[in-house]
């Protein structure tokens, strides 16, 4: 690796790799993000709109928000909007290959059914600075080890925002506000059959409701409808699926409920803005194999 300011590049790709940005205004986000890589934005002062996949939250200080590989984001901000900003490529850190160790997939990135958005208290929001300290300072420092303790700092970061994060969701639901038990059951229903059920009509006939009704809870507790959520999980399947093996496209369209290996990529596309084939390209450590029959 090679080190500019708080930027690491990949001196074998020449992508890259991992950096730390501070951004004072909106202007790094007020046009959609799209990138292979994964970004968390951590609010300190100020508030602004965050336009995410399907939908809208509320960005304010003292929280931060967590992006995927390749998922579309998109921040517009009033005139105070400062904090910090990393990103790093998977070759540099794969959440996947760490799941057991930091395990924040699924509770930091590719949760469908929660914001992207934890709000951060006093105390939390100062441990993830202090840590961002760390990493900065290291990454100004060129000695020995530094790519093993960037990617410890790092570790400590996810591990901690993962913790926040739980813990807000543990935290009691006032009255009026308890999710639904037909949405858990819907979740388990996306998880049990989103490779061989991809319509909302399917979901609603197997929980005994209508569409309509259905994709009226799903987007007072979710803000999504029900295809939204099939559609993501059906993606994050295939980013999955690009990133960990070799499996040519078609196998993997098949396996996911698809039969046609064109639609397949226009739907991947139309989802994440980028090609499987791209996406595969930019960001799966298999890359290199060998990959027949794409």
């Amino acid at each position: 690796m090679t080190q500019t300011d708080f930027t690491l590049i990949n001196a074998q790709t020449k992508a890259l790799a991992f950096k730390i940005f501070a951004f004072e205004d909106d202007a790094y986000f007020n046009q959609v993000k799209n990138y292979n890589y994964y970004s968390m934005v951590l609010v300190m002062e100020g508030k602004g709109m965050l336009r995410a996949d399907f939908s809208e939250y509320l960005l304010e200080a003292d929280c931060l928000a967590c992006f995927s590989v390749y998922q579309p984001f998109m921040i517009k901000a009033g005139n105070e909007f400062k904090g910090i900003l990393i990103n790093f490529h998977p070759d540099f850190f794969c959440i996947h290959k760490h799941q057991q160790e930091v395990a924040c997939n699924g509770v930091l990135f590719n949760n469908i059914y929660k914001s992207p958005v934890v709000k951060l208290s006093p105390a939390g929001l100062q441990v993830l600075v202090n840590i961002v300290n760390e990493l900065k300072a290291e990454m100004q420092n060129a000695a020995l080890a530094q790519y093993e303790l960037l990617i410890s700092y790092l570790k400590i970061f996810l591990i901690n925002a993962s913790r926040i994060k739980l813990d807000k969701n543990q935290t009691a639901v006032p009255a009026g506000k308890q999710e639904p038990l037909i949405l858990q059951t819907l979740k388990d229903a996306i998880e049990a059959h989103y490779k061989t059920k991809h319509s909302a009509g399917e979901y609603a006939g197997l929980l005994n409701i209508s569409t309509r009704a259905l994709n009226r809870i799903s987007k007072v507790h979710f803000n999504k409808t029900i295809t939204n959520l099939i559609a993501e999980r059906i993606v994050i399947e295939a980013k999955r699926e690009l990133y960990l093996t070799a499996k040519p496209v078609k196998m993997i369209a098949y396996e996911l409920g698809f039969n046609d290996e064109f639609y397949f990529s226009r739907f991947f596309k139309g989802n994440a803005d980028v090609s499987p084939q791209r996406y595969r390209d930019t960001v799966g450590f298999s890359r290199g194999e060998p990959v027949t029959g794409v």
